[in-house]
């Protein structure tokens, strides 16, 4: 169970439900995606799903109310029970994915805006092949912009003076995460960058998570850009159990308190948009030397000079005769003369060829038991079962010995079975008798 609360703090801080919003086609829910985080969270929370309308008094019941990747937009009703939900002293956790608002056509970023976060419609792609095979599968080795998260993790490197900023990036490398199919964020005052993309992803040292917390109550807001991050099947890789519990813990209590300096001045790069090879490739554009001038005709530009057909050089032509006095004849055909002779024409008749059927599956039998003799099947079949499988013993039995096919289909059970098999003893036995008697009355 959670600790109980000190005398004075918020009435919010005494409750311990965390509330999953079901009300916007969320991507994950508790049962499809979450259900290794939900283990988690019910052995100390009060784990629910929201189905209804996001109302002020419901929202006021939950410690932390968890938005995971909504596929529908948001009133501004519902914008305004979240944000005083807030400064109400709630928490808040906002998860989206890969290609941010727009692939998800949500409005989420109308209410993160209000606290300087935005997730931008962007992926983030590891840039060098290790351990996961899809390259948005992005595994982040140094990605730890506020020490406070690596303290928090367990992964804090003693010894290290809280003020040696030069230092930040030998603890930034002691936690590791995979932020598959994931998004980043732009992150301004009053919010706080907390874990970024690092040096080995693209776009490179960006925000992914962010933190805020209200300077009026104990209200706050964590913003993640991967919905996946926290999936059933990313929790327990690399160190992602870990960053859940960090988050959970700073959505929950006060013990968990970020780095003044980090928090200041992180080690962000600058946002640089990559263009868009696949689309580019469908627009094609003429290429025009610098400074030449552009005529309002646009026609004009094409050069009709290159290729063309008329009759102006004809007169000259006819003047050249002259000048070079040579008499001016029309031209005569010649007839072509083809000596090559054509070799003898042949049907294309040839003998069709059948394609040979393939041989039998031999993998998908088991041989032993389809060549085996009638003997050991039967002792096959009597080795397997007991005194409980009789009808099943005998209906076996019967086809080993090739009994059912001579029955009809209705009657190829075990009693019918052995009424065949007892008729067949019988006629067997008077067989022997009547050749005894005859036998018997032959002898002098």
């Amino acid at each position: 169970m959670p600790p109980a609360p000190e005398p004075g703090m918020d009435e919010q801080a005494s409750r311990n439900m965390i509330l999953f919003d079901q009300t916007k086609k969320e991507l994950f829910t508790l049962g499809n995606g979450y259900k290794s985080w939900h283990r988690k969270l019910r052995n100390t929370w009060k784990v629910a799903q929201h189905k209804d309308e996001i109302l002020e008094d419901r929202l006021s019941q939950a410690r932390v109310f968890v938005i995971a990747a909504p596929r529908e937009k948001f009133s501004t009703f519902e914008f305004d029970n979240l944000k005083r939900y807030i400064e109400g002293g709630g928490s808040l956790l906002v998860m989206l994915g890969e290609g941010g608002e727009g692939s998800f056509n949500t409005n989420i970023n109308f209410l993160l805006e209000d606290y300087g976060i935005m997730v931008n419609n962007d992926a983030v792609v590891r840039s060098v092949y290790y351990k996961y095979f899809h390259p948005k599968e992005a595994l982040v080795s140094n990605g730890v912009l506020n020490r406070a998260i690596s303290r928090a993790a367990g992964k804090y490197v003693p010894g290290l003076d809280d003020d040696e900023k030069d230092r930040v990036s030998s603890i930034s490398q002691a936690l590791q995460f995979v932020y598959p199919y994931g998004a980043t964020l732009n992150v301004a005052k009053p919010s706080t960058a907390v874990l970024s993309t690092g040096s080995a992803c693209i776009p490179v040292n960006r925000p992914v998570i962010a933190m805020y917390k209200s300077k009026h109550s104990s209200g706050k807001l964590v913003v993640v850009g991967s919905v996946h991050m926290f999936h059933d099947q990313y929790l327990d890789k690399e160190e992602n159990a870990k960053v859940m519990d960090v988050v959970m813990r700073w959505l929950t209590t006060d013990d968990i308190e970020l780095n003044t300096i980090d928090a200041e001045d992180p080690e962000i790069s600058d946002y640089h948009m990559l263009p868009h090879t696949e689309k580019l490739a469908d627009r094609l554009k003429s290429c025009l030397q610098e400074g030449d001038d552009i005529p309002n005709d646009f026609t004009q530009l094409f050069d009709k000079q290159l290729f063309k057909m008329d009759n102006n050089i004809v007169p000259k032509i006819l003047n050249a005769f002259d000048q070079l006095s040579i008499k001016h004849e029309p031209l005569t055909l010649i007839p072509p003369n083809f000596d090559t002779p054509l070799p003898p024409l042949q049907p294309a008749v040839f003998p069709p060829e059948f394609r040979d059927l393939p041989g039998p599956p031999l993998d998908l039998f088991d041989l032993d038991d389809c060549f085996s003799s009638e003997k050991v099947r039967l002792a096959q079949i009597t080795n397997k079962c007991n005194d409980e499988d009789l009808e099943y013993y005998v209906r076996e039995c019967g086809d080993i010995l090739g009994i059912s096919p001579k029955l009809p289909k209705d009657e190829r059970d075990a009693k019918h079975i052995l009424e065949h098999v007892l008729f067949q003893i019988v006629e067997f036995k008077k067989a022997i008798l009547d050749h005894d008697m005859g036998a018997g009355s032959s002898t002098p």
